[in-house]
């Protein structure tokens, strides 16, 4: 099983990298876009198993509408489009709700397992502000340095990955009081606490290393911690939704890793959060 993750990996991090620097806007929002129509299909597993592809049209007609009324290039044509800003405002909200749900598992059970119209809804907020966070991030600055965004991107992602990294291994070595043992037994305070501060090491390295301004490296930094938290979140309300709905893995197009949800699980609350947070922090 190593062996095949380890293949699996090796062959996602050139389409990931190539899709993110090599495509124009307009291609990698297409990207994007399979991206999310394969999660919003895996996501449906969670509601229904028998209604997977209703729950992906659902999530593609919502998409089209929003892209119908904020084109790509419009993302940041005068500051962050305001649609787009509330968009990942809710994307916000949803994962301070959704906290609380974790947190009493399962005991929150309750409230929405037998409402498959309220799973659909956790869905949309899960996943809609994940792809403009995505397209947002991207597009930022484009017009004057096509690829300014894609290593703001990559700096996110790049967070979360040193977070999960720098989890394992505090995890491994010193974890002993566990996280939410009702949802994910295997994580632990210990993996968390070490996973937030590499991700914050790394941070504290780019932020140094770019020579960024005092005020914009102090909204960068708050940005990355909310979003390395938000990425714990996010992979613990997959984790809950999973178990409520009897599945290992939210699917199995990527062999040894399970779905697209299961390896993007902890980004779908990290990128917006980041976005949110930055815009707030830096206009502070």
């Amino acid at each position: 099983m190593l062996k095949l993750r380890i293949i699996t990996a090796l062959c996602l991090i050139p389409v990931v990298l190539g899709a993110i620097f090599l495509l124009p806007l307009p291609f990698f929002a297409l990207f994007a876009t399979a991206v999310y129509l394969l999660a919003g299909r895996e996501w449906g597993r969670f509601i229904d198993t028998d209604k997977t592809n209703v729950v992906m049209v659902f999530l593609a007609l919502v998409l089209v509408a929003l892209m119908a009324s904020v084109p790509i290039e419009q993302i940041w044509a005068d500051g962050l489009h305001d649609l787009v800003a509330a968009i990942l405002g809710a994307g916000a909200l949803w994962w301070l709700c959704a906290l609380p749900l974790v947190l009493r598992y399962p005991n929150s059970r309750a409230l929405w397992q037998q409402r498959p119209w309220l799973k659909a809804v956790f869905a949309l907020l899960s996943l809609v502000p994940f792809f403009w966070s995505l397209l947002t991030l991207r597009s930022y600055q484009y017009e004057q340095d096509p690829h300014y965004g894609a290593w703001l991107l990559l700096f996110v992602m790049a967070l979360v990955w040193a977070a999960d990294t720098g989890a394992y291994f505090a995890g491994k070595t010193l974890g002993k009081h566990k996280l939410c043992p009702q949802v994910s037994p295997g994580k632990t305070i210990e993996g968390m606490i070490g996973g937030v501060l590499a991700a914050c090491a790394l941070a504290l390295v780019v932020t140094l290393a770019v020579e960024l301004p005092g005020p914009q490296r102090n909204a960068v930094l708050l940005a990355s911690v909310v979003a390395v938290l938000a990425s714990v979140l996010g992979d613990l309300v997959e984790s809950m939704f999973k178990r409520a709905a009897g599945l290992k893995d939210s699917g199995n197009i990527l062999p040894g890793h399970g779905g697209i949800m299961d390896r993007i699980d902890s980004l779908t609350a990290a990128l917006p959060m980041f976005v949110v947070v930055y815009q707030l922090a830096g206009q502070g």
